[in-house]
């Protein structure tokens, strides 16, 4: 397992991107809950944000791509809006530990 960051880096409310080996994350914390995907839209295999650690909708209720206003649930990763509907972003599983977010490394994909 690799340490990803501290729990204590992304505040309630806001989303952050990390770099974890060859892999960009996507990191938001809403209702309490920490949740990590890989930051590639399901469309077109780029990343989310418009700026850095901007990955969220102005009312910061989902994550949007910032190219085709794509609108992903938070919770699930799961597109309810655009052109990638029906499909989700890639879930990262993690665990905590004393304050530590840690994850399994994801394999390389093939080229």
């Amino acid at each position: 397992m690799d340490q990803i960051c501290r729990i204590d880096e992304i505040e309630e409310g806001q989303s952050k991107g990390l770099d974890w080996g060859e892999h960009k994350l996507i990191a938001v914390k809403h209702q309490g809950q920490l949740y990590l995907y890989l930051n590639r839209c399901p469309h077109r295999g780029i990343p989310l944000e418009w700026q850095p650690d901007q990955f969220l909708d102005l009312e910061r209720q989902f994550i949007q791509c910032s190219t085709h206003g794509a609108l992903f649930r938070i919770e699930t990763g799961d597109c309810i809006q655009g052109p990638c509907q029906g499909q989700a972003l890639q879930p990262i599983e993690f665990s905590l530990r004393d304050g530590e977010v840690w994850a399994d490394p994801i394999p390389s994909e093939p080229n």
